[in-house]
């Protein structure tokens, strides 16, 4: 019997844990707190997708995409925006590994002709270090953005601007640098941004949904909402074509965004350096930590390490949410860039599906403690184990009675 108890046990540790499916309550909850959400938010719609234990377990789409589709799918792309810009990271990692280019090449090497091309290290591009002035800082359209442009056409009129700072002196986030980013890829790999991510991440992924953002400005798509205060919620004017580019060019379903998280999981599509390239925090010069690696930002709240990203374009925002210690990732797409529900959604889901983060669980053993102590002494039976000598000194026989 031992003998057959102790290989079961040497069996269960040495098999990965299957994923977990949602329960019935965790299903109930995630509906409803999605609902609520979109409701007091009057978001109008928002997609989802949960990871767990490296795999997928929900995807789920609520409310309405468009005047033209009613009830949104979560087959159905949504702008994703600058969460594509760990996509555009991950192309350059990609090209280093092939030889074509080194991310402390000076952007001098590719482009010479923009603003502090000899001084800017690729890798500065991505880390959001580089000084260049972001071409849209706004939580809104500008006046421009109702012509066409080109990814030249940013370059030539924000790239060749004077420096905000001196590289690597100052985080900044920057579109532009992205843009310049994505401009490199092309030239060292002798084909569209695009088309290079295609070949060598989403068809490999079977991420089937990915488009060009400017493609997905029309009435078979999810269409983009906003609401000046607490007025009505309208339809958006989609930007002219060709002014996300690299910084946020892609749209996808929030299932596709999740085949990605699980191959950051499990390290896999890309060698494990690249990876972990990605997700290394950049440093400035000072030795201030910016939080931010290449195309993601990583933070451990609470003590629950996250890799993230947002994204914002017009009449969108997204969030996207890996945790690599628990196996699990959140995808939270929405349209309507006028409230936090994409935010709120995603915090709520974490709170439902992952188990409390390890400074949660040490607040709850604590609290845990306090009320069993609490609840003896309105009882009267205080279990001495409990205390700390001066306590138990404190707590005489007279003090309990009383």
């Amino acid at each position: 019997m031992l003998r057959t108890l102790l290989a079961l046990l040497a069996l269960a540790f040495a098999c990965p844990a299957a994923a977990q499916p949602l329960t019935a309550a965790e299903s109930a909850a995630i509906d409803a707190l999605v609902g609520k959400t979109l409701a007091e938010t009057q978001v109008p719609s928002a997609s989802i997708a949960i990871v767990r234990s490296g795999e997928i377990v929900l995807t789920k789409a609520y409310g309405k995409a468009s005047a033209a589709i009613p009830a949104a799918r979560p087959d159905l792309p949504y702008q994703i925006a600058s969460n594509s810009k760990q996509f555009t990271a991950m192309a350059l990692l990609l090209l280093e590994d092939e030889g074509k280019l080194d991310l402390d090449d000076k952007v001098a090497k590719y482009f010479p002709e923009i603003s502090g091309a000899d001084r800017i290290a690729v890798r500065q591009l991505l880390n959001h270090t580089s000084g260049l002035q972001d071409y849209w800082p706004h939580d809104y359209s500008f006046p421009a953005m109702a012509r066409p442009t080109t990814p030249q056409g940013i370059l030539d009129i924000w790239a060749k601007k004077p420096l905000d700072f001196e590289p690597g002196t100052q985080f900044q986030y920057s579109n532009t640098a992205y843009v310049v980013a994505g401009l490199i890829v092309e030239k060292v790999s002798g084909e569209p941004l695009l088309a290079f991510l295609k070949r060598r991440i989403f068809d490999p992924l079977g991420m089937t949904s990915v488009k060009d953002i400017d493609l997905t400005n029309g009435p078979a798509f999810p269409h983009g909402f906003e609401r000046y205060a607490l007025g009505p919620v309208r339809q958006v004017t989609p930007p002219a074509a060709g002014w996300l580019y690299a910084a946020g060019e892609l749209s996808m379903s929030a299932g596709d965004m999740a085949k990605w998280n699980i191959a950051r999981l499990n390290r896999s599509l890309v060698p494990n350096e690249d990876w972990e390239t990605q997700e290394t925090t950049t440093k400035l010069v000072d030795g201030s930590d910016t939080g931010a690696g290449l195309g993601v930002f990583v933070a451990k709240p609470k003590g629950r390490r996250v890799v993230s990203h947002t994204g914002e374009s017009v009449g969108f925002l997204s969030a996207n949410s890996v945790y690599p210690d628990e196996r699990a990732a959140i995808t939270v797409l929405t349209n309507s860039w006028s409230a936090s529900a994409f935010s709120e959604i995603s915090r709520g889901i974490a709170k439902i599906v992952l188990p409390p983060p390890p400074e949660d669980v040490a607040t709850a053993a604590a609290t845990a403690k306090i009320r069993r102590v609490y609840d003896q002494l309105r009882s009267g039976t205080l279990d001495r184990r409990l205390l700390t000598p001066n306590a138990k000194y404190y707590f005489t026989p007279v003090v309990l009675a009383d």
